[in-house]
């Protein structure tokens, strides 16, 4: 009698719920076992599933989508289903359709499958499927069914987290009717704002930003409803005008060239049924240092986000050498990385009787200009559209170097696909609001943690498991200091840091020597030296996962005040952001202010005239935020010190080391560039030049809506007017327009300053010749790219010679002395560094 297999086990009918379990009786398992880091974390996991909100932090490559998967599957069987898993983009719901298909376990992309509902399936989807105002699952208020969720899985959620923050901003763009309509409505308001940004936003400056002053915004609700709702079912605001209708008085609208952009102070995440009322939610996550974003966005518990579920060791991370030349040698050029990068493209790394090998090279650039300058060098640059086929390609062999613009996230570049990873800047930032916030200076800890992440998710892209290996270098100072700066370094990673520092030591090794040494270190690390893959591993070996997570007490202020406004509460609101900046020390005065900022916003619907008091303390703590009612009053920069006093207080004050110096000048001299997207960056870098020289100063049109754009104490009875123009890219004359503007800068100071010398008007400016219907104020100066160029010389000579002694640059006679060798001192600067306005002829 032949064997009915069908009858064996059917008496046990109860199903598997623990991971381990599920896995263990999969049919055809990928694998003999689990990782150990992934059946850790399945175990943690199941013996805290009671808990609503979870976080799981793994290293990248640690098997986190094989653990979400079985956590839903899991799930389901216990009866939390329906179970979603989501993905931020399709490229990442792909590769975990794939781990399914490989794990058997049952999978589906439609939400209104019956296999959904009844739990027979996985919905494998991209978070956008569930967060946008015409979702599928429903939204409160549009009348349709809701879908129930009882489990929902988030990968990569700090990815996706981004994707929350553009589903839940109403973005009007210049091309749309209403566009015109709300800059009508609020035009006045935006020019006592400042009159220079909004000539800059009419003029198509694409850098330029105002917000709408909130007391505005809110008393004509009536006109901007009139505006907006019309266009309610237009493709540019279905999928996020039913998000935000309810709280658009409570919203911040900021004006840019491009576009209006309307933002809630926190997503309002409740508007999605599915996902605010799923009885489990699960974040997997990498192992980021700051959390708060979890709870200002997606409206996790504090508590909850504080307690990980991670893996005991965090020895899962492949090997990676991360080297920032800079900080190895402070005079390297950019070109010598780059040849250096094309010759391991090549196969030029080889060393004595090594057969030469070449290896695909990765570079990620924040923008289609600084991609322009990798053209002599790349076989291929890639934007978004290209990289799904890209990326296949690179996994199928050899294909050289190639150049991705803007895109540090989401891609997979395992093994030979990716053996050197080159990261050349930081990600543009194109949100409004974010962009605001950089161009106020200081950055707050939210947009400090912002940054660090999309490193360290750049730095990702080239190990993708235990096993892997990959070199990455660092170019630019702005992420030497990421390195190198404690509070920055303190936000990676603790298997990140560990890796930070076992490369510091061989950067130490070959500190000041050339790019051949580089060479050297990088092959250490791709031909598998031995001394090298036995401290890595050691290293990694020993590193532990933080136990604790990390949310900020202001970050679950924010949230605790939008949801009491978002109900009408504004008194409760206006208290909480209230008691969370006062406890905010004085370090920390640019968060302080941006929190007072919003404080206001909220009393403004219950006491217009204390949220003006707010406001004007807010501006106090930060010149970034919105200028009272009132306006703020004119307080001429003097001071009785002398120059190289001045510099050496302020050096002092901001640097602990002499790398750090050298660092965070060159750091400061990068944003001085000509770049129409970073203007704001290079006004802001203008004023601190000024305070790194002992000149002081100030950004009298971030300050108060009118005035140059900086402001320079020369000596102790004469200033630098300055209008900087260095998101002009034409090499055409000074525009008559360009010379009204710093004739007004020079009218508003003589109005104010009314008991000094006639100051120096400068401009910066691609060419020192006016056309010939304009006429420049007398004696004007114009720092062009030349003499800009050998101005950037020689403060980074200043700063490499200070930083060469035993604390120089805290000592008034070597910064004075240094000062004269470079011809830095007060009024000759404008005389070295710069040219006379001439007019042309023509």
């Amino acid at each position: 009698m032949p064997l009915d297999l069908s009858q064996i086990g059917a008496g046990q009918s109860e199903r598997l719920i623990v991971p381990r379990e599920i896995y263990a009786a999969l049919p055809n398992r990928p694998w003999p076992y689990l990782r150990l880091e992934q059946g850790e974390v399945l175990e943690r996991w199941f013996d805290q599933r009671e808990r609503r909100d979870v976080v799981i932090k793994q290293n990248t490559g640690g098997g986190k989508t094989a653990a979400g998967l079985l956590i839903a599957q899991s799930s389901l069987n216990e009866g939390f289903g329906p179970a979603a898993y989501l993905a931020p983009d399709t490229y990442l719901v792909a590769q975990a359709r794939n781990e399914a298909a490989r794990l058997g376990i049952a999978v589906t992309d439609n939400p209104r499958s019956a296999q959904f509902a009844s739990g027979q399936a996985v919905l494998i989807a991209t978070f956008q499927r569930l967060v946008n105002g015409m979702s599928v699952f429903g939204v409160v208020g549009d009348g349709r069914d809701v879908l129930d969720i009882g489990t929902v899985i988030v990968d990569d959620a700090h990815a996706a987290l981004a994707i929350t923050e553009g589903q839940f901003r109403l973005t009007v763009p210049k091309t749309h009717t209403a566009y015109r309509a709300l800059i009508g409505l609020f035009e006045d308001d935006l020019i006592k704002q400042s009159r220079s940004t909004w000539e800059d936003i009419e003029a198509g400056e694409r850098q330029a930003v105002l917000r709408v002053p909130f007391w505005a915004w809110a008393d004509r609700q009536d006109q901007v409803m009139d505006s907006l709702h019309p266009h309610r079912n237009d493709d540019e605001f279905k999928f996020t005008w039913p998000l935000v209708k309810d709280v658009l008085p409570i919203c911040a609208a900021t004006v840019t060239s491009t576009a209006v952009e309307i933002r809630p102070p926190c997503p309002p995440i409740a508007k999605i049924p599915g996902f605010a009322g799923a009885r489990r939610r699960i974040y997997l996550t990498a192992t980021l240092a700051d959390d708060s974003v979890l709870v200002t966005d997606l409206d996790a518990a504090q508590e909850m986000v504080m307690r990980p579920v991670t893996p005991q060791r965090a020895a899962d991370l492949g090997d990676r050498m991360i080297l920032a030349p800079l900080e190895i040698n402070p005079n390297f050029d950019e070109l010598a990385v780059m040849t250096l990068a094309r010759d391991i493209a090549d196969g030029k790394l080889a060393g004595p009787g090594e057969e030469a090998k070449p290896l695909n090279v990765v570079v990620l650039v924040p923008s289609d200009r600084r991609a322009g300058a990798w053209e002599g060098f790349a076989d291929k640059i890639w934007h978004v559209g290209d990289l799904e086929a890209g990326v296949a390609a690179l996994k199928a062999g050899h294909l050289g170097l190639v150049v991705m613009v803007n895109k540090y996230d989401g891609i997979d570049l395992p093994g030979e696909a990716c053996r050197l990873l080159v990261i050349d800047g930081l990600p543009r930032v194109f949100d409004a609001a974010e962009r605001r916030e950089r161009a106020a200076g200081s950055p707050t800890p939210a947009l400090l943690a912002r940054s660090i992440q999309r490193v360290e998710q750049g730095m990702g892209r080239g190990v993708r498991d235990s096993e892997d290996y990959c070199a990455v270098l660092l170019l630019g100072a702005d992420l030497t200091q990421a390195l190198h700066n404690p509070k920055q370094f303190a936000l990676f990673s603790p298997a990140t840091r560990v890796q930070i520092d076992l490369s510091k030591q061989v950067a130490v090794q070959i500190a000041n020597e050339g790019i051949e040494a580089v060479r050297d270190a990088v092959a250490a690390c791709l031909n598998r030296a031995p001394g090298w893959v036995r401290a890595s591993r050691r290293a990694l070996a020993e590193v532990r996962y933080d136990q604790h997570g990390v949310v900020r007490p202001t970050a679950v202020a924010e949230r605790a005040a939008f949801d009491e406004a978002a109900r009408g509460q504004y008194a409760q609101a206006a208290e909480t952001l209230g008691i969370a900046a006062g406890k905010l020390e004085q370090s920390h005065a640019s968060e302080r202010g941006w929190l007072k900022e919003q404080q206001a916003v909220y009393l403004h619907f219950i006491d217009a005239g204390t949220a003006q008091q707010v406001l004007a303390a807010a501006n106090r703590d930060n010149p970034g935020v919105l200028r009272p009612l009132q306006g703020v009053p004119v307080a001429p920069v003097r001071s009785a010190q002398a120059q190289a006093r001045r510099a050496a207080d302020f050096l002092g004050k901001t640097y602990e080391s002499g790398m750090d110096l050298v660092l965070g000048v060159k750091a400061m001299l990068q944003e001085i560039d000509w770049d129409p997207e970073r203007t704001d960056a290079a006004e802001a870098a203008w004023e601190l030049l000024g305070f790194h020289l002992g000149l002081g100063g100030e950004r009298p049109e971030k300050l108060y809506g009118k005035g140059p754009d900086n402001l320079w104490l020369l000596s102790g009875d004469q200033h630098a007017v300055i209008e900087l123009k260095t998101g002009v890219t034409r090499n055409t004359p000074i525009a008559k327009k360009e010379l009204g503007q710093l004739a007004d800068s020079l009218n508003w100071y003589r109005e104010h300053y009314t008991d000094t010398k006639d100051p120096v008007p400068v401009l910066v400016h691609p060419t020192s010749v006016c056309e010939r219907s304009g006429t420049p104020p007398k004696d004007t100066r114009v720092v062009i790219p030349d003499t800009l160029a050998r101005l950037k010389e020689a403060v980074t000579a200043l700063a490499v010679a200070l930083a060469n002694g035993d604390g120089w640059w805290t000592n008034e006679n070597s910064v004075a002395e240094q000062l004269r060798m470079r011809d830095l001192v007060g009024g000759q600067i404008y005389t070295r560094f710069a040219v006379a306005a001439t007019q042309t002829k023509k």
